[in-house]
């Protein structure tokens, strides 16, 4: 780690790199037996991120808090009490939000999704209490990827994965631009190999002509700007492949569509010189109409300021300029990190706060979701998707997701104004509270104190902040109400089930529907379904799972115990073809639930009065008849009695004519006659339920993989009737 400390001292006081050098020897005896994957030695990951850390300018807690952020996570014999310690509550409480529930207990008594979502919960409070949490969990992410071709497949996938789908996001949210352009270019490779080679052809064809047309550009930009005495960095990249795959998916486009495969940024002193440079760019070459965007007067919620504009080039390609200061450029770049700056020793917290608003926002779901999963699936809904923008009237930028309505955008100014929205004003004109915004669009709400929401209101909303704010409204409105509305509501949904309530209506059935949803009763789930806080299908469908489940093992005790009129026969009618082991006289009879045939593994039960019922071994009745294991004897086929038996198989294909001739065609064949066929057409897929004898299951294996090689077949399989 000499190159990290030689690099510190150059920034870091004394005292400073005291405490580093204390970091970098208590990094390296933590690790000293650990390997990547990669085969280095471990410590050479949390080096780097240091070294990317203090590349971003950060300071040397944060420096040194990278140096150790994997101590307590991945070293059984580290605590967090030894990190604070040896180094302060400062940089403890920075390692302490980078690090997952491993050591804490909590995760072994969690699933693998519930963990994950606690871990991302605890992330997130932990960055809302120190914005240094995200970049050292940024750059961390960054620097395992950038190694990832030394992991499995399997662990390559996941990663990019999860990286994708909160990791990019979060650095986009934190307008940290550089690493969410490497994040998502390097999960692109890993996700989609293929999608991104097919790309990079499609863009070489035309690389150096693209290039040539950026050097050009480049170098016509800085003669002119000199001209008019603006000081300018003059510089150019392309288009990095995760973004062009993106847009020719969201917008149906080819390659060829894309205006801005490459890109010249400007960057000047001061905002009067952007405005001035743009001008002077614009009596160069014609720009392309629509495409210029004033981020400057107009910033991104996630502090993004630049001016954008396209442009044709002498040779007709499109190309995009960015014009912006150097503070923006450094905004643009590293977001978050680039305000993180420390004078004596302490952040400048009212700029960060107005930053982090969004942050804030976003932690006030957890006061309206009923469990972890849903707190973390409202964040990402919410905060990590595309975005519209719009303005208050006195001209406040609020971003909500791309669809939302006046009223999302009335909870998000706060509750009681959601609560007592009675008309919305865009633009100045009145609309529609289902209206859907659009980017720049100024919104007004109307109030009146006597305005309450609507249930409907529930599928206007998209933003789930709003939903939940709704939500708690209904549940706090009126609890009886709630409760009856609730029942009444279930009630018509079993109703057009074909079902009745009181039937499944029982305490029992509900006991996985209260631990799932946290619940201490059933007036808790009639009122939950009464404000809106769950739905009936959520409900419904495990207490009909439930009430089948329990009626399924009293049908089968009916088959076993008293199946009327069907009188058990000796060996070589009904049951013929199967001997039961020491009872050569024993009646047996085939159960119908699940129709063995030779071939099968079976089993004996023996039951009251009917002699022995024969059931296939993966009968789905067994496990209700092992209650008791006593009356189960072992029986097997007949080798040498040769007859037939009754199976039969369902088909599922597309409709065609001549279907179901070439699948009796194929019976016939076999010399087998079909006993029953029943055939039921829904759209544009065909039903086909078959009965027939066989020898076996052999035979009938041997059927199912024939009919199957039929053209626009999609499944044939085994059924019991």
């Amino acid at each position: 780690m000499a190159d990290l400390r030689e690099a510190c001292a150059q920034r870091f006081a004394p005292e400073e790199m005291e405490l580093l050098d204390h970091a970098i020897a208590f990094a390296k005896e933590a690790h000293k037996n650990q390997k990547r994957e990669s085969g280095e030695p471990y410590y050479t990951h949390p080096e780097a991120v240091a070294q990317m850390l203090l590349d971003m300018g950060m300071d040397s807690h944060t420096v040194i808090a990278g140096l150790l952020h994997d101590v307590v996570e991945d070293c059984p014999e580290v605590s967090l009490d030894t990190v604070r310690t040896h180094f302060g509550d400062d940089i403890a409480c920075m390692v302490d939000g980078v690090t997952k529930l491993t050591k804490t207990g909590k995760s072994e008594i969690l699933s693998k999704e519930e963990a994950q979502a606690e871990n991302l919960r605890k992330l997130f409070l932990a960055i809302a209490k120190d914005v240094r949490v995200v970049i050292i969990k940024l750059t961390d992410r960054l620097h395992n990827l950038r190694t990832l071709e030394y992991c499995t497949e399997e662990k390559q996938i996941h990663k990019a994965r999860e990286t994708l789908d909160v990791y990019a996001p979060l650095a986009h949210r934190f307008g940290m631009g550089a690493i969410k352009c490497e994040l998502e270019d390097r999960c692109f490779q890993y996700l989609w190999p293929e999608e991104f080679q097919n790309l990079k052809r499609q863009i070489e064809p035309q690389q150096r002509e693209r290039m040539q047309t950026l050097e050009s550009a480049i170098s016509t930009i800085k003669t002119h700007l000199a001209a008019v005495g603006i000081e300018a960095q003059v510089n150019g990249r392309p288009k990095h492949l995760y973004s062009i795959y993106k847009k020719i998916q969201r917008q149906n486009r080819v390659v060829q569509d894309i205006y801005d495969l490459i890109a010249v940024r400007v960057i000047v002193n001061t905002i009067n010189d952007c405005y001035a440079a743009l001008g002077v760019i614009h009596a160069i070459w014609k720009p392309v109409p629509g495409r210029f965007k004033d981020y400057i007067a107009m910033p991104k919620t996630n502090m993004y300021r630049s001016l954008h504009t396209t442009l044709f080039s002498e040779t007709g390609m499109p190309f995009e300029v960015q014009i912006r200061t150097f503070e923006m450029h450094r905004t643009a770049e590293y977001g978050i990190a680039a305000h993180w700056m420390y004078k004596e020793g302490r952040a400048n917290r009212d700029e960060l706060d107005s930053k982090l608003a969004w942050l804030r926002e976003a932690l006030e779901l957890e006061n309206y979701a009923d469990n972890t999963r849903e707190f973390v699936e409202n964040i990402r809904k919410d905060f990590f998707s595309d975005y519209v923008y719009v303005l208050t009237p006195r001209g406040q930028i609020i971003d909500l997701v791309t669809g939302a309505t006046p009223l999302d955008f009335a909870y998000r100014i706060h509750s009681n104004v959601g609560n007592h929205a009675q008309h919305a004003k865009v633009n100045g004109t009145i609309v529609r509270l289902d209206y859907k915004l659009k980017n720049n669009d100024v919104v007004e709400i109307i109030t009146a104190p006597n305005a309450t929401p609507s249930r409907d209101w529930l599928k206007i909303v998209k933003t789930q902040q709003a939903k939940a704010k709704i939500r708690q409204w209904f549940k706090k409105a009126n609890r009886e109400e709630n409760i009856q509305r609730g029942k009444e509501m279930l009630s018509e949904a079993a109703r057009r089930q074909g079902r009745q309530l009181s039937e499944l209506a029982k305490a029992e059935y509900f006991d996985d529907i209260l631990k799932r949803f946290n619940m201490s009763d059933l007036d808790d789930v009639y009122a939950a379904i009464g404000y809106g806080g769950i739905t009936t299908g959520q409900v419904l469908h495990k207490l009909i799972e439930q009430y089948r489940k329990e009626a399924k093992a009293q049908q089968a005790a009916e088959w076993l115990e008293q199946k009327e009129g069907q009188r058990p026969q000796p060996s070589g009618q009904q049951g013929r073809g199967v001997i039961v082991k020491g009872e050569p006289n024993m009646v047996v009879r085939f159960a119908h639930c699940c129709s063995p045939l030779p071939g099968d593994p079976i089993i004996g039960y023996i039951t009251r009065g009917r002699g022995v019922s024969i059931h296939r071994a993966d009968c789905p009745n067994m496990a209700d008849l092992m209650v008791e294991p006593e009356r189960i004897i072992e029986v097997e086929w007949t080798k040498s009695e040769k007859t037939t038996y009754s199976a039969s198989i369902q088909v599922v294909a597309g409709e065609r004519p001549g279907l179901l001739m070439e699948i009796s065609q194929i019976l016939m064949n076999l010399n087998i006659s079909i006993k029953s066929m029943n055939a039921k057409t829904t759209g544009d897929i065909v039903h086909v339920q078959l009965s027939f004898d066989v020898s076996g299951a052999d035979q009938l294996d041997s059927i199912i993989k024939q009919v199957k090689h039929v053209r626009l077949v999609n499944e044939v399989y085994r059924i019991n009737v």
